[in-house]
C-alpha cells in the first residue's frame, strides 16, 4: 500500500495524513481509493474517538484531484463517471464517518481537498490560507452532493460566488462566511487542534458519536425521529458511559469514559 496516505495513533486521537508534498498533497485516483479503506479501518478501531486530517507538512492541506490524470482517467463521459464514482464515495465515507472528524488545514485546501475539508465536522485554518473550488477554470460542473454540502456551510449565494468566480479567499474570509471554524497562526495551530480533539475525546463517545449521527438526520431532511434514531437515543440510557455519567454526577467527579 502507497504511504502517500498513512495514520498516526495517539490515544484515542487518529491523524490522517496526506504525505504527497511534492505535488501539494494532490489525490491521485488511488490515494481516494485507500482513503476508503483507512477509513473502514479507523471506524471499526474501538480505541479512536476523533479523526484529524491534515497535510504532511506546511506546504498544503491538499491542492485537490490529480488533474496529471485526467487525459487518462477522466477525458471521456463514461471514464469521468468510473472516476467520479470512486472518489465521491471515499469522500462520502468521510462525511459519513461515525466519530468526530477535524480538518487542519495548512497553506490551502483547493479544489477536491476543500471538498474533503468540508466534508469533516470542524475545519482549523493557518492565517492566510488560500480555499476555493476551481472547477470553473477547467470546465467541470461540480457534482451535486459536495455543493449541497458547501450550500449548506455557506448558503447558495456565496456557494454561487465561489464555484462561478472559482476564485480563492483566505481563511479569515472564510471563517466569516462560515466556512472556517477557527483560525490560528502556523506556529499554534497543531496545538490549538490537538486542544480542541483532547476536549471532545474526554467526553462521552456514545453521546457525540450519535449526536452526530442525529445532527445528520437533520441535515438530510428528518423533521422526525426514525425508529434508528429513536432507538439510538434509547440505547444510550443502557451504555456504559451513561453509567458512569450518572456515578460521576451523584460521586462529584469527573466522569472516565472509556
Amino acid at each position: 500500500m502507497s504511504n502517500n496516505l498513512y495514520v498516526e495513533k495517539n490515544g484515542a486521537i487518529a491523524t490522517l495524513i496526506f504525505n504527497r508534498a511534492e505535488k501539494k498533497n494532490s489525490f491521485s485516483l488511488a490515494m481516494f481509493k485507500q482513503l476508503g479503506e483507512l477509513l473502514e479501518d479507523l471506524e471499526s478501531d474501538q480505541q479512536i474517538k476523533v479523526l484529524i486530517l491534515k497535510g504532511v507538512d506546511e506546504t498544503a492541506f491538499s491542492s485537490g484531484a490529480d488533474i496529471s490524470e485526467f487525459l487518462e482517467n477522466r477525458f471521456s463521459a463514461q471514464k469521468a463517471k468510473d472516476y467520479n464514482d470512486a472518489t465521491l464515495e471515499s469522500i462520502e465515507k468521510l462525511y459519513r464517518f461515525p466519530k468526530p472528524t477535524i480538518a487542519l488545514i495548512k497553506t490551502l485546501a483547493i479544489g477536491g481537498g476543500l471538498e474533503l475539508a468540508n466534508s469533516c465536522d470542524f475545519r482549523f485554518a493557518t492565517t492566510g490560507s488560500k480555499l476555493g473550488i476551481t472547477a470553473a477554470n477547467i470546465g467541470i460542473i461540480y457534482n451535486l452532493t459536495s455543493t449541497k454540502r458547501l450550500v449548506n456551510l455557506i448558503g447558495p449565494s456565496k456557494a454561487k460566488e465561489l464555484l462561478y468566480t472559482a476564485k480563492l479567499i483566505r481563511a479569515e474570509e472564510g471563517k466569516e462566511i462560515g466556512l472556517i471554524d477557527y483560525v490560528y497562526s502556523m506556529e499554534e495551530i497543531e496545538v490549538k487542534c490537538l486542544e480542541f480533539a483532547g476536549h471532545i475525546i474526554r467526553k462521552s463517545s456514545v453521546a457525540n458519536n450519535g449526536i452526530k449521527q442525529v445532527i445528520q438526520s437533520i441535515i438530510d431532511g428528518e423533521n422526525a425521529e426514525t425508529k434508528e434514531i429513536e432507538q439510538l437515543i434509547l440505547d444510550s440510557f443502557s451504555s456504559d458511559d451513561y453509567k458512569e455519567g450518572i456515578a460521576a454526577f451523584l460521586e462529584k467527579r469527573k466522569p472516565n469514559f472509556s
